[in-house]
């Protein structure tokens, strides 16, 4: 007469006992993945993620730095009208620095329209810049008399090759990287919530599952 009772008994307390196994295996939080793939989502609509935006910075930092400082040589040769005839209207390769400043014009357009604009994700571009920017300074001072002008014969060549270098640097060590890792933590959150959902199909709702109560009968 037991019998049936015995059974019932037995069934459930070994579908209690294989209730923890399962948490323990699917042990997924849908909440905190939701969440996490919200503010991912959150930083792709933004545009522009902020290491490029740091990047696209360090690009204005460049052409304005070089600016300043070919104001300054110009101040420096005897004013700015005069010598500012001098070197556009009457340029010549081998005295002039405006041809240095038409360099950093060159790198901040195409770098920013690449990957600003265009949110380019490869190094095409800056390798294009910075060989550019490379050969041709290169090829100034072994051709052109800088070196005799002072100072600015030096400065202004060298903090233009370095900076081309320091952006290079940057979006191939940080800026692709960076962003190359974050897509991947995307899919992989999108992955995992996707298989809990088919774990929990009820998670994200608000009812809730109860076990029915013991009954002596079964």
């Amino acid at each position: 007469m037991n019998r049936v009772p015995d059974d019932a008994e037995h069934a459930h307390s070994s579908s209690v006992e294989s209730c923890p196994s399962l948490r323990d295996v699917h042990s997924i939080n849908p909440t905190q993945l939701v969440a996490r793939i919200e503010s991912y989502e959150g930083r792709e609509k933004k545009g522009i993620s902020d290491v490029r935006r740091t990047f696209c910075l360090f690009v204005t930092f460049d052409l304005l730095f070089i600016t300043l400082l070919w104001i300054i040589e110009l101040n420096v040769k005897g004013g700015i009208e005069t010598t500012l005839e001098k070197e556009v209207l009457h340029y010549d390769y081998s005295s002039s620095y405006f041809d240095i400043f038409l360099l950093a014009v060159f790198r901040f357009k195409v770098l920013i329209l690449a990957y600003a604009m265009c949110r380019l994700r490869h190094w095409w571009a800056i390798a294009f810049t910075t060989a550019v920017t490379s050969a041709f300074l290169l090829a100034k001072v072994i051709i052109s008399q800088l070196f005799s002008q002072g100072a600015f014969g030096y400065v202004l060549p060298i903090i233009s090759f370095i900076l081309a270098w320091i952006e290079t640097w940057f979006l191939d060590f940080k800026v692709l990287p960076q962003e190359a890792e974050e897509e991947n933590r995307l899919l992989i959150a999108q992955d995992a919530s996707e298989r809990a959902a088919l774990l929990h199909p009820g998670v994200f709702s608000d009812r809730q599952f109860y076990s029915p109560p013991e009954s002596v009968a079964g």
